[in-house]
């Protein structure tokens, strides 16, 4: 482990602690994402001008509290793309980290540095956070167990905000167990008997990935529904996603906004161009897109909650591997316009999600996600764990 490795580490700290030798998760490590205030010491949000301009944080998030309590020994602090406005796990001040899982492409962001650090095996747990898949994505990328909990479940007290309604603590793990080990400590919950149940699986979402993929999740396919009590297709036209993509932007947008525009736009020249640029047009939308958008969002989410009244949902995480690090510009924007859209999917409902890296092609992971209703996260994590136990993490 190399604390003076900025791209994925932080300059400032604090790091290697412990606050107990006690506890459910004595024997784990932990790292923390940059917009997790810990009371004493400033947070970067991954930017400097943000980090030189912000005084030291008054009190420390109770999320981290909970995992310091709970014995966790405190790796480190690490980085997160800036103030957690991207998915590519790129940082013009800091650097890109090399993703251990496929070094020759991205890491995925925004939680860069805690997804890394979990593949290297510096730490057992990286603490992230999820607005639009900031947690999902760089678990799909580099081969890890990730979960997006029921927004609002666990408290985003003391935190850098980026568009608070979206906003979720999230964590990855390499492991189904070690996942559900921290859920129950989070959540304050027994691990469940993991039991089979009813699956939706979406098909048309499925069709869209390139041959490879689609080849390489046809026997998964094969041994989840050996796990299920039953499985039926998800009648869902994909043309949909673009629109569900405009609805999440807008909406996370105008948070985005309201929560930073007096700063961000007072230090433009601060951000990397992209993320500068995503600033501009968020502060350019309108009340009207705003209201046009909020309806179309509770639509959908009333749509999918009631198809997850008795099912859980199985989807492609993203639209394709991770991208190569030579992506360009547009490329990148490209996609990321496609992955919104599957990310959108639980995103705009404030539904739990989880990534299971449960396949690779050609040696780069991959996997799926299974979406639940409000409040199934201890649910979702046994099923992580009984799809894993079953298919195995390295099939």
């Amino acid at each position: 482990m190399d604390l003076a490795d900025f791209s994925v580490y932080c300059p400032h700290g604090p790091h290697n602690f412990r606050t107990t030798q006690e506890g459910a998760l004595s024997d784990l490590r932990l790292v923390y994402k940059d917009l997790y205030h810990v009371a004493g010491y400033p947070t970067g949000a991954g930017n400097p001008t943000w980090l030189h301009t912000h005084e030291p944080a008054a009190a420390t998030s109770p999320v981290l509290l909970q995992l310091m309590n709970a014995g966790m020994q405190i790796i480190g602090r690490v980085q997160t793309d800036e103030l957690a406005y991207s998915l590519n796990g790129c940082n013009i001040h800091y650097g890109t980290p090399a993703n251990p899982a496929a070094p020759d492409r991205l890491p995925g962001g925004s939680s860069s540095g805690s997804a890394v650090a979990v593949a290297r095996g510096e730490a057992d747990v990286g603490l992230g956070t999820d607005t639009g898949g900031s947690i999902r994505v760089p678990a799909c990328y580099n081969g890890l167990f990730g979960i997006r909990p029921t927004h609002g479940r666990l408290s985003s007290e003391h935190m850098v905000p980026l568009a608070p309604r979206f906003d979720t603590p999230g964590w990855l793990c390499r492991d189904a167990v070690t996942l559900e080990r921290v859920g129950a400590v989070l959540f304050g919950a027994a691990p469940l008997k993991p039991e089979a149940v009813d699956l939706l699986w979406a098909t048309t979402l499925f069709d869209l990935l390139p041959e490879a993929l689609r080849t390489a999740i046809a026997p998964l396919k094969q041994q989840i529904v050996a796990c299920a009590v039953s499985v039926n297709g998800w009648d869902f036209d994909p043309v949909r996603l673009s629109e569900l993509n405009n609805t999440f932007r807008t909406l996370q947008g105008r948070e985005v906004a309201r929560t930073h525009s007096a700063w961000a736009m007072q230090h433009l020249d601060a951000f990397a161009p992209d993320i500068a640029e995503r600033f501009q047009w968020a502060s350019q939308l309108t009340a009207d897109a705003e209201a046009q958008a909020e309806e179309a969002c509770q639509q959908w989410k009333a749509e999918i909650i009631a198809q997850l009244d008795t099912a859980f949902l199985v989807i492609p995480t993203t639209p394709d591997l991770a991208p190569l690090r030579s992506a360009s510009d547009a490329d990148l924007a490209d996609f990321r316009m496609k992955l919104l859209g599957l990310t959108a999917l639980a995103g705009l409902a404030g539904l739990p999600q989880i990534h299971l890296p449960l396949v690779k092609v050609n040696g780069v992971p991959f996997g799926l996600s299974i979406i639940g209703k409000p409040g199934s996260d201890m649910q979702l994590l046994a099923l992580a764990r009984l799809f894993s136990d079953a298919i195995g993490k390295d099939n």
